[in-house]
């Protein structure tokens, strides 16, 4: 079987393709890497090992598994809600899941400062029971739940909506309780949605600067995770230290995503 010629029209748009795909993620990525070992391995190590780094890098990790796994589970407890149930106020529901994808990240830090600070809603009586909730790694995971809180719903929703219930129903009339109908019928159905909001969560997580740096109070060796850890190198005018950060960013990004493809082509396969 021979391969059909490609049209002059689409040779132009996969080589325009092609480079704007170079230009926009090869570029970037060799520049990330290039100016971080631009002094040699041994000081790229060094920058890494760094202990405010290496503490960024664990907060940063901790942050994310504790924030993918609880908003795939708030997720797809939503996304069942709304997709499976008809009530009064269904609409109003799916408007506020919706919500932190709308609001600035910078404001939802602010938001937070004003219910858990000092002079905040809720402040005087965390500080009347000795209990800190701003500026330390609480604060980042509660931010960070709230930031990526839609990604999981977002891939739900639609892929649950379009199904339907036929299966869910032929389960149950045959006997099938409700944690055995959704472990065997609802859940294969819907895993890999849960896989890419994982991975969309995943990332936001690991990027996410506005609401972190309102929330944090980025203390060095404390309350940085990488991209305040990133912000901080800069201005400290340690280039090198701030691209070897960034390329640790960048390798945990790429971890996951080979990750997510080669539980795609187990699937597959």
């Amino acid at each position: 079987m021979t391969m059909a010629k490609r049209s002059p029209g689409e040779i132009t748009l996969i080589t325009l393709a092609i480079i704007l795909a170079i230009l926009v993620l090869v570029v970037p990525l060799a520049l990330i890497f290039s100016f971080a070992l631009r002094e040699g391995l041994g000081i790229y190590l060094a920058n890494i090992l760094e202990p405010n780094t290496l503490h960024a890098i664990w907060l940063t990790v901790l942050t994310a598994l504790i924030v993918v796994p609880v908003n795939i589970v708030v997720g797809a407890a939503l996304a069942w809600l709304v997709t499976r149930f008809r009530f009064r106020g269904r609409q109003l529901l799916i408007s506020i899941i919706e919500l932190p994808a709308s609001m600035s990240p910078i404001v939802a830090g602010v938001v937070y400062l004003f219910l858990y600070g000092g002079q905040g809603l809720l402040g005087p009586f965390l500080q009347a029971n000795n209990l800190q909730v701003m500026f330390t790694p609480l604060a980042i995971v509660l931010v960070s739940l709230f930031v990526t809180a839609p990604f999981a719903a977002r891939e739900l929703i639609p892929l649950m909506s379009q199904q339907g219930t036929e299966d869910e129903e032929a389960a149950l009339s045959l006997g099938a309780n409700g944690w055995q109908m959704f472990w065997f019928v609802t859940l294969p159905n819907i895993s890999w949605a849960m896989v890419y909001g994982a991975v969309l969560t995943n990332a936001r997580v690991m990027g996410e600067f506005g609401a972190v740096s309102v929330v944090s109070g980025a203390i060095r060796g404390q309350t940085n995770t990488l991209p305040l850890q990133i912000n901080l190198l800069f201005n400290d005018f340690n280039v090198t230290g701030a691209f070897a950060a960034a390329s640790t960013l960048t390798l945990i990004a790429v971890v996951t995503l080979v990750l997510k493809s080669a539980l795609e082509a187990r699937h597959h396969g």
